[in-house]
Formats: structure tokens, sequence, C-alpha cells
């Protein structure tokens, strides 16, 4: 069962010791290998009958998303949202396929999308494996998925990150949860906002164009942000030609900080469960 990603594993004093993993994230990514036509449909089938909904919606959220590198000015940044600096403080770097892409292209949908874009990295040495990268080349991939216009999601904690989700609304079960099937808590938001300038704004509309959850809109030329809908992202800021948006740091009433580990995080949830 632990071989096909069904447990979690780990071990103490040389004994091991087994729990159940959760369907997100656990069991599903732990399919990647085994994802074919039957199985891409029996997914879609469950979260299209309503399975989503019990996952996507308890608090605290299982994903929450992270700005864009260049989004935030550095004085603002909170330090669990320093995308970089989580990835430089590890040793070890790999790149996997996006099983949410794989799932979709089996059940004929297209996406524009690169499918290897899912990051993983620790900061403890282990042997080898297939898809690992250097530093170098996950920074770069971090940059590159920024440009492409792919939303950065972590787990929801603020210690023990280890992956980085490069999400796109037509396929990420994440973002879907939010914008597909309207389940407010599938993502817990960045603690900043977009503004744009409509002063310096050239009206190009490249800003709703990149906006994975249409929080922009283009009345008159101009953008108008939906607040409800901007869930801190930064890619209209990263994609600005004119450097009209920005990200502004929400105020400190406003924000709403993260479960400090996944033990913390996972109390909290059984708690909300019952």
């Amino acid at each position: 069962m632990a071989k096909k990603g069904l447990l979690w594993t780990t071990s103490k004093d040389d004994e091991a010791f087994y729990r159940l993993a959760p369907w997100v994230v656990g069991v599903y990514e732990a399919q990647l290998s085994s994802m074919d036509h039957s199985f891409a449909h029996l997914v879609e089938d469950y979260f299209q009958e309503g399975g989503m909904k019990d996952i996507m919606q308890p608090l605290p959220s299982i994903h929450r998303v992270v700005p864009a590198q260049s989004a935030v000015k550095s004085e603002w940044i909170l330090p669990y949202d320093d995308v970089k600096a989580i990835l430089m403080e590890s040793k070890v770097f790999g790149v996997n396929d996006c099983i949410c892409r794989k799932q979709q292209e089996l059940i004929g949908k297209e996406c524009k999308f690169p499918l290897q874009t899912c990051m993983t990295f620790s900061s403890y040495e282990r042997p080898p494996r297939s898809g690992d990268v250097t530093k170098e080349e996950a920074l770069a991939l971090l940059d590159e998925v920024e440009k492409v216009g792919l939303v950065h999601t972590v787990s929801n904690v603020m210690e023990g990150i280890f992956y980085i989700c490069n999400c796109c609304s037509c396929c990420c079960g994440i973002l879907r949860g939010l914008t597909e099937f309207g389940y407010e808590n599938s993502l817990a938001v960045a603690n900043y906002y977009a503004e744009i300038n409509n002063e310096t704004c050239i009206g190009c509309g490249l800003c709703e164009t990149r906006c994975q959850v249409s929080a922009i809109s283009m009345e008159d030329t101009k953008p108008v942000i939906d607040l409800e809908k901007c869930i801190g992202c930064g890619l209209c800021v990263t994609g600005c030609p004119v450097e009209a948006a920005r990200l502004i740091l929400k105020p400190e009433a406003e924000r709403i900080d993260p479960p400090l580990n996944y033990n913390v995080w996972e109390k909290k949830r059984l708690e909300n469960r019952a």
C-alpha cells in the first residue's frame, strides 16, 4: 500500500511507522506514473459528482498562493511568502510532470501550458532520483513559469514546505475548485492585492489575459480589478510592460497567517471536519 502511495511511512529507531495518506496532497499525486485513461475519468467523475467539495471546503485550505518573485517589494514580503528564499535554503531539487495537466489531457482537455512544472526540494541530502535538477535549473524554472503565467501554490503552512505547484485554472484541481466549482475555501489567497495605475496603464489588456482567476476585466480600455476574486499571485505585475500594476500588502487586520506546520494544519482540519 505504501508503494502505491496509499500510505505514508516513516521510521524511528529502526522501527517503521505507517499512517493513512490524504487524497490531496497525497494519494492523488502519488499516482503520476500509473495515471491512465480510465483513472483520469474516474478522478474527473469524482470531482464533478461532489467529491471535491468535501476536500476543498474545510479550513485551513490545502494550498496557499505565493506571489511571483518580483511582484512584491522586498520590504513587504512576508518570510513564508519568499518563494526564492525557500528554494535557496534547499540542497536537492526535482521537477515532475503536473499530474493535474496529465489527468486533464487524458480526458481530452488541451492546455497551452508546459507539463513539467511540479517542483520538489529538500534541505536534506539523498541519493539521486529521476527528475533531479540543479539549484540553478530550479531557479530558472521558477522564472519561466512566472513568465508564461502560472500561479505559485504551496502547502498552506509556514514551515516544512517541500514543493511548489505552478498552476493554471484550466487544469489545476485547487484552482478549479475556486474558479470552476466555486468553493471559496479551496485556496488560501496571498496577503496582498493587485492595484493598477490607470494613468500609467496603456490599456494593452495583458493583465486580463494573464489573470488565472478572471479577477481583471477591461472597461473602456482600462483594467478593473475585482478584489473579491484577486488571489494576490502577482502575475499582472510581472507581465505589465509599463509597470503600471503592483501588489500591495494587506492591512495587518486583514492578513491571515498560515498554520505553523503540517501538524498544526492537520489538527485544525480534523477539528473543522469533526
